[in-house]
């Protein structure tokens, strides 16, 4: 991926749309944002996302999400497809209340194993050798070794990604074809056996910003009469495939959907 305009610390507000609503808003946009330049000559303006969850076998994560927890977080390995030579990133997102905290590192796909076996990545491994990515793996790895997080789920989508040309305050998507399956090993392909769709035809869209809400976004809201909900897709994957599915027993879950049905494996 190019060049990082990652918020790091943010806003989020959320909202399930209909396709034709997406692009009435995507019309909307193009007077403030541009489209970001992994969307820009693709279909749909979009790339695809994949990340696999990690969580503990009570599933502490997901139910720091029920419960409305104000200070939790989630822990995923994010990839965009799967060429071995592209990496992947560590992503620790966090909620302290209203706010959204991202600490984000890439990495080589091959060291992945290695690095949560609890080795620390040689600088060759490394995307960057900037401190604050070793740091977020650091801190990834201990959150990881605290609740004993292992892969749960696998979670895909199509993103539009809209992004001001000067600033990285306001950050506007679309995902799009969200689906997840479950995912007990560290793989990263892109392909899905038995995906569920939480959202079916729905979009998600979503508002980042790290300042104040923007007057020209509040106008878009109410215009188009935007309802703010929450969207979490590991949560809704989790919830339709099924919590006792993904506890303890998940590898041999899958091994014994297989043999019930060959033809998917």
């Amino acid at each position: 991926m190019g060049e990082d305009r990652m918020q790091r610390q943010r806003f989020e507000r959320k909202y399930r749309i209909s396709e034709p609503l997406a692009l009435t808003i995507r019309d909307f946009l193009t007077t403030e944002l541009e489209v970001d330049e992994f969307g820009a000559g693709h279909p749909q303006l979009s790339y695809p996302v994949h990340s696999l969850y990690l969580d503990s076998d009570d599933l502490e994560t997901y139910w720091m999400t029920i419960n409305g927890d104000r200070n939790r977080f989630k822990l995923r390995l994010r990839f965009y497809d799967d060429n071995p030579e592209t990496p992947v990133f560590f992503e620790i997102k966090q909620r302290v209340d209203d706010i959204i905290m991202k600490q984000r590192a890439g990495v080589r796909k091959a060291a992945v194993p290695f690095i949560l076996a609890g080795q620390l990545p040689e600088p060759d491994m490394m995307l960057s050798q900037q401190p604050k990515h070793l740091v977020a793996i650091q801190k990834f790895c201990e959150l990881r070794q605290s609740l004993d997080a292992k892969p749960k789920v696998h979670v895909a989508y199509l993103r539009e990604a809209w992004i001001h040309p000067d600033t990285d305050a306001v950050r506007v998507t679309f995902d799009r074809q969200v689906q997840g399956d479950a995912e007990p090993t560290i793989q990263f392909r892109t392909e899905m056996l038995r995906p569920v769709k939480p959202f079916r035809q729905e979009v998600i869209l979503e508002i980042k910003f790290t300042d104040r809400f923007p007057d020209w976004l509040r106008e878009m809201v109410e215009t188009f009469d935007l309802v703010r909900c929450g969207a979490a897709k590991y949560c809704e994957c989790v919830e339709q495939l099924g919590e006792e599915f993904l506890g303890a027993g998940l590898s041999r879950n899958l091994k014994a959907r297989a043999m019930e049905h060959p033809s998917e494996s």
